[in-house]
């Protein structure tokens, strides 16, 4: 879709300024039911749309002109600086915090791109939770059912998305924050490999965090991270040289349905997991060229297909199977946010905070250096487990979530108050070890919100994820945007 808006751009079925007011009308028109949307910035974005057009009209139209994003409208999740605009990172605390001077990393690529920026989408508090809701501009729900979260902290930027109020909306992934909006949301959603995406500026969590393509389709999805990829001054992890290679496939197929042992998923997410796992290994069989026994019957066939990749099963607990992988997480993560705020702000700031984030620091103000210090050094063992397990051309399969659906103020349904048990999120193996993870669609659970299959990859194995993200979209294709809502060029001369 990407591809294409920008194509008519260049090509004048459709101006720049056309797409911006389309934008802002549609985010008018839909957004006061989602809260997706918590600031805009039209004038100016209409003001640099046509000055693209200008440049257009001086410079040609030529293939690539204006770069490969040419005119399409962004909305930037709002943990990331625009210049002009303020930061508040869904905080009280920042409320007030003066207009950023330069754009972040993301933003700035993609407006190189030739994107334009159009205002902002909501996050949890600093990003901290796996919903999206906060004390400064509300609760966010989701496109395929008011009652839902859309996830988080990218829920903002995947709500936009689903129900099609822009093209293009940003996102960060510390901890799953790409992953399980994707998953609520029935998007496509990638944390890339650590260092493939620098940073800048400095992420709360140093080694965690990175910006990542959150997309409705396969191609979007590569497009977006061929803008967003490529070697940054002043980043000492990013990774330079890196060329994917394309049709890269995997060959053996690791599944393990929960990452802590919990039990069985419940009924729902079991039951379309299965079947995802079923489809991936037919169609990587059938990618690489197998053929099936004429006479041996449509299941037979299928089964023949299937035995072509290798599919071995990891017990629960056995990734990590001296620690609680969330629980390494917060060792890390909470002392380095704690410590990028300053006991003194968080002390004068309490009242403001959300007060599951609140704990969270107060907590994190009291970890031993010794504490932090061991999970830093266990980190390595985690990647030498998983750069062993997924050598090469291995895949490891698990659902996203461990549960199917959450209300939109972060209350799991028959629960009291906001908070997900860390035992039933797949997400934070791959944050600590820096693989890859995309979510991909696979259903909806009877609530109506989506469901994702997790794939981690080899390190650097972004390229083998695409590539099955394309097979997945042509054998198992789901709907771009929700239920009761356009696709965004709906209504454009494309």
């Amino acid at each position: 879709m990407l591809a294409r808006i920008a194509e008519g751009v260049r090509s004048g079925a459709v101006r720049p300024r056309d797409l911006v007011v389309h934008a802002v009308r549609r985010i008018e028109a839909l957004d006061g039911r989602l809260n997706a949307v918590v600031a805009l910035r039209a004038e100016e974005a209409l003001a640099e749309a046509d000055a693209l057009e200008a440049e257009l009209a001086r410079c040609g139209r030529g293939p690539g002109a204006a770069g490969p994003l040419c005119g399409l409208p962004v909305l930037v999740k709002d943990i990331e600086d625009v210049a002009g605009m303020r930061t508040t990172h869904g905080s009280l605390a920042f409320a007030d915090a003066p207009p950023a001077t330069v754009d972040g990393l993301a933003p700035a690529r993609l407006r190189a791109a030739g994107a334009i920026i159009i205002g902002k989408t909501n996050t949890p508090e600093l990003a901290w939770a796996g919903w999206t809701a906060n004390r400064l501009f509300g609760v966010t729900r989701n496109p395929w059912g008011a009652e839902w979260t859309p996830g988080g902290s990218s829920g903002g930027s995947a709500a936009a998305l689903a129900a099609g109020l822009v093209p293009i909306a940003t996102a960060t992934d510390g901890g799953g924050s790409i992953r399980i909006p994707a998953s609520f949301c029935g998007l496509l959603g990638l944390k890339p490999s650590a260092g493939l995406v620098p940073r800048r500026p400095l992420p709360s969590w140093i080694d965690y965090s990175s910006d990542g393509p959150l997309a409705t389709t396969a191609a979007d999805l590569r497009l977006l991270l061929d803008v967003l990829r490529g070697p940054l001054a002043g980043d000492p992890s990013a990774v330079e040289g890196w060329t994917p290679a394309l049709g890269r496939l995997p060959r053996r197929v690791m599944v393990c349905e929960r990452h802590v042992d919990g039990g069985p998923l419940p009924a729902p997410v079991h039951e379309l997991f299965r079947r995802a796992v079923r489809r991936v290994t037919e169609v990587l069989a059938e990618a690489a060229g197998e053929r099936s026994p004429a006479d041996g019957g449509a299941a037979s066939s299928r089964r023949a297909r299937s035995s072509a990749i290798q599919v071995h099963a990891v017990p629960q607990g056995a990734l990590f199977p001296a620690c609680d992988p969330a629980a390494e997480w917060s060792a890390v993560c909470g002392p380095e946010q704690a410590h990028q705020l300053g006991e003194r702000f968080i002390r004068e700031h309490a009242e403001l905070f959300d007060p599951g984030f609140r704990a969270w620091m107060e907590m994190s103000l009291e970890v031993p250096m010794a504490e932090y210090q061991r999970a830093r050094r266990r980190r390595f063992e985690h990647v030498r487990r998983f750069d062993e397990l997924l050598d090469g051309d291995t895949v490891l399969l698990s659902p996203v979530l461990c549960y199917s659906e959450q209300h939109a103020d972060g209350r799991l349904p028959g629960a009291g108050q906001p908070g997900v048990p860390t035992d039933l999120e797949n997400t934070y193996a791959a944050n600590i070890t820096g693989h890859p993870a995309i979510s991909l669609p696979a259903g909806r659970v009877p609530s109506g919100v989506g469901c994702g299959l997790m794939v981690t990859g080899p390190r650097l194995g972004d390229d083998m994820l695409l590539a099955l993200a394309e097979l997945w979209e042509a054998a198992e294709p789901w709907p771009r945007v929700a239920s009761g809502y356009d696709e965004f060029t709906v209504g454009l001369p494309l």
